[in-house]
């Protein structure tokens, strides 16, 4: 098939068809680009993880808890919240009064 377009092209097919090399390109990528540090920190969710004590939250949206381990929470109310080793990080602990459960972390604004 080569040859065959090659003679298409009403030019002489006795002039040879060059190969055109192109340098590779031996620079890493990462080696430009500055080193990120991983210790971002999200505001109230690690100073919370990393408090041993309670925090108040203001709750965002109402929440009708889908079962007996979580919290029903009301809009606008304030709850106690705070972490347990080992929870989903999704989820903290809610106490309001003499209840408690779990409550979704993005239903509440974190207070103090």
């Amino acid at each position: 098939f080569p040859s065959t377009f090659l003679s298409n092209n009403n030019q002489s097919s006795s002039t040879p068809v060059q190969s055109v090399s192109t340098p590779s390109v031996l620079a890493s990528a990462s080696a430009s680009l500055p080193s990120v540090s991983n210790s971002i920190v999200t505001s109230g969710i690690s100073e919370l993880k990393s408090s041993s004590g309670n925090r108040k939250a203001r709750v965002l949206y109402d929440y009708d808890a889908a079962n007996s381990s979580e919290l029903s929470l009301l809009a606008d109310e304030v709850i106690t919240v705070y972490s347990i080793p080992g929870m989903d990080s999704d989820w903290l602990m809610g106490e309001r009064g003499n209840q408690k459960g779990k409550v979704p972390i993005t239903y509440l604004e974190l207070l103090n």
